[in-house]
């Protein structure tokens, strides 16, 4: 939220002994709305040295120090203004002052000796009732200073998070909407939201009226919203359109990008980390995103190198949560345990919530109710994650009963979540034994999506039609292949050009399954024209799935295990040679983003391997022979 210092304007004193004065006053100015406050500051302090009697001089030059973000040394500007004419545009400027040191009640005293009809007034105590979790009586406030001041884009934009902060997603979207569309009429020459594919754009610079549209905050926001809604791609536009990088855009592109472009987003993360303000988020999501793709040892770096930030910017959960994550990699004992007693805080909180949506259901207390529910799902959300690391621990050391079990636990509250019964369907699935347990996890996920179903992932449909080939259920197999060929096929009619994997992994995984049961004649046949045409259905993810398959008939052909007849052996030599043509371009692993010792850029492709492959084939004929 905005909270406002009085406005800076230009002083033009052209006096023939003071053309230096008039100048330095003008440079001063546009120094500050250039938004280059540490020279604005410069100037106006040479300004209130040289002429004392100016009181506006000494204004302005606290209100550079302010920009700067030097708030005691703009606190201590504020007191030579003396003048009783400046004396509200001084409160205001001290209650912004401790406002951007985050003093929030020594904010609010400030404002509350402003008179209550001052314009301001309703605006900066808003601000303050944000900070406070007060979201709906600061919109009231808002909204009362809108009706006041009538439309300006930065009281939108608070109106709008306030309604985001409540989860009134639909609300936040209409003043939104408007910012926007008042920004792209009025502004045309900002090119703000404007198709610029193939364009060369001219940066139109952080200008004043780039700020004063609160175009960038308004496209955040509505990511932000387009996001908590599930809608990835819509999301990643609207963070593009906007031409200019704030911290916030920053912090936002990261993260949208950061399974396309990890290196780039942890790059663009702890890039914001130094710089002084960044998003207050950034330090929280760049210690989860280590954990995510277990960078531990930087977690564990950046948390000890910025224990004040530790403090600062992590919740007593979220710093919980990340302490038994990185204990795990030392301790998994202890993590255990510790996550342990995560589970049991968070699940007493979750019984009291159950208990109060019970009284405000039996009291017919609709307000009560909503908000009782929402508490309750907000507290779902921490329960999951802590849950999934805990089961985790037990997951990487194959013992799936004990995750079973753990999942068996909180079946009382998160028997809905599709999280959970996302990994309760896996953890059932590879026991092996409990494959039609896994059908009746797996099968309610892939239906909820049945309409479109590529929206749900390769594997979950593969586990799928696996579980029904090992339960007798072929027809019901077959029905969802179908099912998966038909979207594909409309999918390579509007965009040929676009590679589709869903139906190759799945029979890549029903071929892998026959040659984990010793049918190796049937489930290498199976890979190989899973893979057809190559040049679409050739790429890193279905390499993983297929080179196993032949690495395992290799290992057992070597051992004598198996014998392979020469029709086989020959079909893999083509599946190769074509492996070879097809994959010059394909990596063959995704490379972790910041791996120091990488592999050779030629080494690193489907052809290379597959080379390789075909080499293993002829020396284990050859030896056999």
């Amino acid at each position: 939220c905005y909270l406002f210092s009085p406005p800076i304007s230009v002083i033009f004193l052209f006096f023939s002994s003071s053309q230096s004065r008039a100048a330095l006053s003008l440079l001063g100015y546009c120094y500050y709305h250039m938004q280059d406050f540490t020279n604005a500051a410069e100037c106006y302090e040479q300004l209130t040295q040289l002429h004392p009697e100016v009181e506006e001089y000494k204004l302005y030059y606290a209100q550079s120090l302010y920009g700067a973000c030097a708030y005691p040394e703009a606190m201590k500007a504020t007191f030579l203004l003396d003048n009783p004419t400046s004396h509200t545009k001084m409160i205001k400027l001290q209650a912004s002052i401790k406002y951007g040191e985050e003093e929030y009640s020594g904010a609010k005293t400030l404002v509350e000796q402003l008179p209550q009809d001052d314009p301001d007034y309703d605006v900066d105590m808003g601000c303050l009732l944000y900070k406070e979790g007060e979201y709906e009586e600061a919109c009231k406030k808002f909204l009362s200073a809108l009706q006041v001041l009538g439309y300006q884009p930065e009281l939108s934009y608070n109106i709008g998070l306030c309604y985001y902060s409540m989860k009134q997603y639909g609300q936040a979207l209409k003043f939104i909407g408007e910012i926007i569309e008042r920004g792209i009429r009025e502004h045309p020459e900002l090119s703000v939201g404007m198709t610029t594919e193939g364009i060369d754009v001219r940066s139109v610079g952080n200008t004043l009226i780039l700020h004063d549209t609160a175009l960038i905050e308004g496209f955040n926001l509505k990511a932000a919203i387009e996001y908590q809604l599930k809608n990835c791609e819509y999301t990643q536009s609207l963070v593009v359109r906007v031409s200019e990088l704030d911290p916030v855009t920053l912090h936002n592109q990261a993260l949208m990008n950061m399974d396309k472009k990890p290196s780039e987003g942890f790059e663009k993360l702890a890039f914001l980390l130094q710089q002084i303000p960044f998003p207050p988020v950034t330090f929280g999501n760049l210690l989860l995103l280590y954990c995510k793709y277990e960078y531990f040892d930087l977690a564990a770096d950046v948390m000890a190198e910025n224990a004040h930030l530790t403090y600062k910017f992590l919740t007593p959960y979220l710093y919980e949560f990340l302490d038994a994550m990185l204990t795990c990699q030392t301790a998994p004992e202890e993590a255990f345990r510790k996550f342990d007693e995560m589970n049991a805080k968070l699940t007493d909180q979750l019984r009291k919530l159950t208990k109060q949506v019970q009284e405000a259901r039996l009291a017919r207390d609709n307000e009560a109710l909503k908000k009782t529910l929402q508490d309750y799902d907000e507290m779902v959300e921490k329960y999951i994650p802590v849950l999934m690391a805990q089961a985790k621990i037990y997951w990487n050391r194959e013992n799936y009963q004990m995750v079973e079990k753990i999942f068996r636990k909180s079946v009382e509250f998160c028997n809905e979540h599709d999280t959970w019964k996302l990994n309760v369907a896996h953890v059932l699935f590879m026991q092996e034994n409990k494959y039609k347990e896994a059908i009746g996890f797996y099968e309610p996920i892939v239906k909820k999506h049945y309409d479109n179903i590529l929206n749900v992932s390769a594997v979950v449909l593969a586990n799928l039609c696996v579980s029904y080939i090992m339960t007798s259920q072929n027809e019901e197999a077959e029905e969802l292949m179908r099912k998966i060929e038909k979207e594909e096929e409309q999918i390579s009619y509007d965009d040929p050009d676009k590679k589709v994997f869903h139906l190759c992994i799945v029979n890549l995984v029903i071929g892998t399954l026959y040659c984990a049961k010793g049918n190796y004649d049937f489930g290498i046949t199976r890979v190989i024209k899973s893979l057809e045409p190559y040049n679409k259905k050739l790429g890193t993810d279905t390499w993983f799935y297929a080179k196993r398959c032949f690495l395992s008939l290799l290992e057992n052909t070597a051992k004598h295990m198996i014998m392979i007849r020469d029709s086989v052996v020959q079909e893999c030599i083509q599946f190769l040679e074509h492996c070879e043509v097809y994959g010059k371009t394909e990596p063959a692993m995704i490379e972790q983003p910041l791996e120091e010792d990488r592999m050779h850029i030629g080494k690193n492709t489907v052809t290379y391997e597959s080379r390789l492959l075909k080499a293993l084939f002829y020396e284990v004929i050859g030896w056999n022979q």
